[in-house]
């Protein structure tokens, strides 16, 4: 694979959106059959794609499995979901099926994804003209910015809470809190309560509560969150009867007011909407790990799950495997603090063993600052990775901007891997580089537009 901008460090890097590229032009070439995959999750709500595969028996099975297993992965964290339906090849579905059985290479992905809609997963096949027929939601939420509203968000080391009066920030504050580390539920709820009265003394009146958290959020519910991980893996009980619903039941604490409770990344995406004016954005977090978030052309949150984490970037098996999932060549380890200390020995720097991965970040990043050329080639390489990711992130999602955020993304560095994201998808992809706008937002303006964009979550 010859690609036009490279990954310095990472010469085995074989980007999704060149490996979807050359399958789709091989296809072509030799005439395919089309395949769907439809994914359902809560309310019925179902997600549908559509691809060229080559036909069954044409000894092409198992590059047609390697293939389809990827773009499956892609859409089950993407858009979520406890059902896989496959259209148009049982041979296609059977071994998908093997994939996500118990003991199968994704038995991580259906066992977490069970858990998240409380549904056992399967999947099944269908003949192509059953193919399942799209159903998402367009329910608008944010920028509503009338009346007296709190707006708060919930981070791993502090919690963020805003009064806002008429879409202006009168008051806000940030304590430092550690929820990863708490595994009684009370903690939670009495650091949440003590914010959202702080914020409601500052105001006439509480007309809506707004909230961001981390995890995944369906019907105003935390289904999974890495604040509660302590609580559900040692007291699960707890986190069924209290934290499940723990935002709702404080609204209705504090006098029933709606209340609307999102993803921190889609909250981030709404921010950024907000502030540039537009629709179709998609927000990318290079932090501990890797977030993401979108909003959609009508300026909507959409209620997938945009986990980009566990989305592929990159379709070499030797590619780093993480420790969570089990799964090779996943975002984590191409757009968070664990890509730069993976690059570091290539680069020739070495970091010490016994110090955290933020505190190893912090050292490629003093480095940067002092213009070190192995630092430099860092940074650019995860600057090509995120411009190919963006391409492929093209495919799933209608993108007009990508926000660039999070701290693996700051200082110098972040200059440089900007700039090679954006070579690297004006150069290969010509088109989509026309069309999607890379920003690069700064700290400042990013902090105070994401408790307004909190805030501005339920409607009145």
């Amino acid at each position: 694979m010859k690609l036009k901008v490279l990954a310095p460090l990472d010469p085995g890097f074989m980007p999704m959106a060149v490996v979807y590229r050359d399958f789709e032009a091989a296809v072509k070439a030799e005439g395919g059959q089309p395949l769907t995959i439809g994914l359902e999750r809560n309310d019925g709500l179902t997600s549908v794609f559509t691809i060229e595969v080559f036909k069954d028996g044409t000894g092409h099975d198992e590059e047609n499995h390697e293939f389809v297993e990827r773009i499956v992965k892609t859409l089950l964290w993407i858009k979520g979901g406890y059902k896989i339906i496959i259209a148009g090849s049982k041979v296609i579905a059977d071994k998908i099926k093997a994939d996500y059985s118990e003991g199968g290479i994704r038995a991580f992905d259906s066992e977490f994804m069970s858990g998240v809609y409380e549904a056992p997963f399967e999947v099944i096949n269908v003949p192509f003209e059953q193919a399942p027929v799209e159903k998402e939601t367009a329910s608008p939420v944010g920028r509503h910015l009338d009346g007296c509203r709190i707006g708060f968000d919930a981070g791993g080391s502090d919690r963020k809470v805003s009064a806002v009066v008429e879409g202006e920030a009168v008051y806000s504050e940030e304590v430092v809190w550690f929820p990863k580390l708490q595994n009684d539920p009370q903690y939670h709820y009495e650091g949440i309560m003590e914010a959202m009265k702080t914020a409601a003394s500052k105001m006439p009146k509480v007309d809506a509560i707004g909230v961001s958290t981390a995890g995944v959020v369906i019907g105003n519910r935390i289904m999974t969150s890495s604040l509660f991980l302590k609580v559900k893996n040692e007291n699960p009980e707890a986190f069924e009867k209290v934290v499940k619903n723990i935002y709702t039941d404080i609204a209705k604490e504090l006098g029933g007011v709606p209340i609307e409770v999102a993803n921190d990344g889609d909250v981030t995406a709404l921010a950024g909407a907000m502030d540039l004016d537009d629709t179709n954005v998609l927000g990318v977090a290079m932090g501990t790990s890797e977030a993401g978030g979108y909003v959609d052309g009508n300026g909507n949150i959409t209620g997938w799950l945009n986990e980009l984490a566990f989305v592929p970037a990159d379709y070499n098996k030797d590619a780093m495997v993480d420790e969570w999932s089990g799964d090779y060549g996943c975002g984590v380890k191409y757009f968070s603090q664990d890509s730069v200390i993976k690059l570091a020995p290539a680069a020739g720097i070495e970091l010490d063993e016994n110090a955290s991965p933020a505190e190893k970040l912090k050292v490629v990043q003093k480095l940067m600052a002092e213009g070190d050329e192995r630092a430099a080639k860092i940074y650019e390489t995860i600057g090509s990775y995120f411009g190919y990711a963006v391409a492929y992130y093209a495919i799933f999602y209608d993108i007009k901007h990508v926000l660039l955020m999070g701290r693996v993304s700051s200082g110098e560095g972040g200059s440089i891997l900007y700039k090679t994201a954006q070579k690297a998808l004006a150069e290969e992809f010509p088109e989509l580089a026309k069309k999607i706008t890379i920003h690069l937002p700064d700290e400042s303006s990013r902090r105070v537009g994401q408790s307004i964009a909190a805030a501005s979550l339920p409607k009145i």
